[in-house]
């Protein structure tokens, strides 16, 4: 039986960039055997190293998740799609006219909301939906909604909500406005570079709509500040970038009972959904836990089309909405993924998680402060790795003037590489340095580059479980220092 296979982005560089491969099998299970035969590569992506399918990885066959058909026994048929879904980071809807707003029952907070003429005027165009009316837009004004990450998906989240005349707009976030973020944060203008991304997107938003209350928190958000930060709202739009604060954001919002608005991109490709354990699953249900660290590369490293966290964001903005005034159809038990590349949304369904840790029937997640997440998204061993293996642009310069020999080994991509050039450095792909490890020598160092100095990580663990006995290290921060700190003529991106 022969049926199409959809690779999303993040897994694209295990099948030569090809996004839609026609596979045989009876079974799914088949087919993704199949597909690891004939691309080798994907078996480290997709399995763990007993053989089984990694759980930040969810495979449907049409639009189910085969963990509620038969797994991978699931029968195919002609005509069938198996799509797989890897992070980037339930129950079925009430009908439309049944759905209550998160604010039905503040009734006095609601009905202690007024109206005025110039409100009437500025959300006139609210007001003549009889699905949002007058009731609709006192609850609106009525909410509070926190906005974790101001970023690309904060962005449109933050300027939409405030437009639309939420009451209260609490923004998280410890980082300043750079350079690379104006390509698509467009909250944010050339004068804000250096500014924490708070403040100017305070500033914005004032601009947009001064009848906006705006609480700032110039902090990260962890696991001692969350429950504490999160309690004050009624909804919670999760616009992060990394994993550990995805499943903080999730966990937290289920001890709450809070909707978790997800939004997630990569490249070319968005996903959103609405994670609310009172109706339906949350994200640990979708994704039991995370890749391992530099597996599924993040946006400042694969990138990501400036319009793609407007569509996205503006999509999480239209699901607070409508959790606010009630009414409509929230993705709750339901998954968009959207490829801008092709035009194509795809829906698919999410269950409940019985054995879920934090919203299952027997939870084990019921506190936040003795729970490390970063040693959950393994990022602790991380770490430890890079000392071990990494070596400064400074100190790299000074070697080479010394004289020294070193082999420098590029893995970036070809269209990177078109940025700027490194040295006279080797190009050697990750997925080939196995077979190709005897173009180095052994008896000098080698050094590995990307852009950030993760992919770099990769490549020395890489050699080193096919046994290469060299030493290596990884240029700690990637090319970016060495532009930084050795060379400034050279582009930084």
């Amino acid at each position: 039986m022969t049926v199409s296979v959809l690779i999303p982005t993040t897994l694209r560089g295990f099948t030569n960039n090809r996004s839609e491969l026609e596979l045989e099998g009876e079974t799914v299970g088949q087919v993704i055997q199949a597909l690891s035969d004939e691309y080798p590569e994907t078996k480290k992506a997709l399995f763990d190293d007993e053989g089984n399918l990694r759980s930040f990885v969810n495979v449907f066959l049409n639009d189910e998740n085969i963990r509620d058909l038969n797994g991978n026994d699931t029968a195919i048929r002609a005509g069938d799609e198996v799509i797989l879904i890897p992070a980037i980071a339930g129950g079925s809807c009430e009908h439309e006219s049944e759905r209550k707003g998160l604010l039905d029952s503040e009734i006095e907070r609601v009905k202690a909301v007024s109206l005025t003429n110039d409100e009437i005027k500025r959300y006139s165009r609210h007001l003549l939906l009889k699905e949002i009316g007058v009731k609709g837009q006192k609850k609106i004004k009525a909410a509070k909604v926190l906005i974790v990450g101001m970023g690309g998906l904060g962005t449109p989240l933050a300027q939409y909500l405030a437009a639309v005349g939420v009451g209260q707009l609490g923004l998280i976030d410890a980082d300043v406005v750079d350079e690379t973020n104006l390509q698509r944060q467009v909250i944010h203008g050339t004068r804000d570079v250096g500014r924490p991304k708070v403040a100017s997107a305070k500033d914005s938003i004032k601009k947009i709509n001064p009848l906006v209350k705006v609480e700032t928190y110039n902090v990260r958000l962890t696991a001692e500040n969350a429950l504490d930060i999160i309690k004050e709202y009624d909804v919670i739009a999760d616009a992060t970038d990394n994993y550990q604060t995805r499943y903080l954001v999730n966990d937290a919002c289920v001890l709450l009972g809070k909707p978790d608005v997800f939004g997630a991109m990569f490249q070319f490709e968005g996903q959103a959904s609405v994670y609310f354990a009172k109706e339906g699953p949350c994200y640990r249900c979708m994704y039991p836990s995370p890749p391992p660290p530099g597996l599924v590369p993040s946006c400042s490293m694969g990138g990501v089309v400036g319009v793609l966290p407007g569509i996205i964001g503006t999509i999480q903005a239209n699901e607070v909405i409508k959790l606010i005034v009630g009414g409509g159809s929230p993705l709750i038990g339901r998954l968009l993924n959207f490829d801008a590349w092709k035009m194509r949304f795809r829906e698919l369904k999410i269950r409940k998680n019985p054995n879920c840790p934090v919203c299952g029937q027997n939870p084990t997640i019921t506190q936040l402060e003795n729970y490390d997440y970063e040693d959950f998204c393994g990022l602790k061993q991380q770490e430890k790795e890079d000392v071990v293996e990494g070596i400064e642009a400074v100190e790299l310069k000074r070697r080479l003037d010394a004289g020294e020999k070193i082999t420098i080994v590029d893995v970036r991509e070809p269209h990177e590489r078109a940025i700027t050039k490194f040295l006279d450095a080797i190009v050697i792909p990750i997925g080939q340095l196995a077979r190709r490890q005897n173009e180095l020598d052994i008896n000098a160092p080698t050094v590995f580059v990307c852009k950030e100095g993760k992919r770099s990580i990769l490549a020395v663990k890489t050699l080193r479980e096919a046994g290469y006995k060299g030493e290596l290290y990884n240029l700690k921060d990637g090319i970016n220092s060495w532009a930084k700190n050795v060379d400034k003529t050279m582009p930084q991106y």
